[in-house]
C-alpha cells in the first residue's frame, strides 16, 4: 500500500481521507474485493482505539468499508 496516515494528517482528516481513498482505489483498481478485505483488516486493527473515541460502529464501518462499495 502506498498511502500512509501522514497524507491525512497533513490535512487534519481521519484516515482514510479523500486523497488516501483515491490512492487506495488506484492501488486496488483491478481487485475491488481485495480493497474491501484490506479495509476490513484496517478496521479490525483500529477498532479498539476508535471505539473509545467514536462509539458508533456504523460510522466506523462507513469510514473504513462502506465507501468501497459506493464507488
Amino acid at each position: 500500500m502506498t498511502v500512509g496516515n501522514s497524507d491525512c494528517l497533513a490535512i487534519a482528516a481521519p484516515w482514510p481521507c479523500r486523497s488516501a481513498r483515491l490512492l487506495l482505489l488506484l492501488d486496488y483498481r483491478r481487485d475491488r474485493v481485495a480493497l474491501s478485505i484490506h479495509m476490513a483488516g484496517c478496521l479490525f486493527d483500529a477498532t479498539g482505539d476508535l471505539l473509545a473515541a467514536n462509539p458508533n460502529p456504523a460510522d466506523l464501518f462507513d469510514r473504513f468499508i462502506g465507501w468501497t462499495a459506493r464507488l
